[in-house]
């Protein structure tokens, strides 16, 4: 199976873009950065506490680099039901972490929140093709 899924690119006004594209988790829709330099996939502990309560979140003693710090207290949950386009995606251990920052970036310049992003865990496992050109993120199962 292949699915196809539109990208936004947004502007970060001059300092670089970032890709975003919608997924389905909980029956809900939400925007996760494509970030093709997490190695792990990463959504929000708030967000993701507010998009379901009952999601089991553990503490981890992983340190999580990178996002300007390395000090950045790190959990993980195990997510299941997730669409990416018509792709149903297996349950898969996900970072939780505290990624408001994004959120209070993205907001200041008038863009959309995010639930985190979709890190090279699952880019890989489905064999991910971007196409800028097009504005495609292109998945193969």
């Amino acid at each position: 199976m292949t699915t196809s899924i539109p990208l936004q690119i947004i502007d970060l006004h001059d300092d670089g873009f970032h890709p975003l594209l919608e997924i389905f988790l909980f029956g809900k829709a939400f925007i996760v950065v494509l970030d093709t330099g997490a190695s792990k996939t990463a959504f929000d502990r708030t967000e993701l506490f507010e998009a379901n309560e009952t999601t089991d979140i553990f503490a981890t003693d992983r340190v999580s680099t990178g996002l300007g710090t390395s000090t950045m207290e790190s959990f993980t949950a195990v997510i299941s039901g997730m669409f990416i386009g018509d792709m149903k995606i297996g349950d898969f251990e996900v970072a939780v972490l505290d990624l408001s920052t994004i959120n209070i970036a993205y907001s200041q310049m008038g863009h959309p929140q995010v639930l985190g992003v979709l890190g090279g865990d699952i880019l890989m496992k489905y064999q991910a093709i971007i196409d800028y050109g097009n504005q495609l993120l292109t998945l193969h199962d």
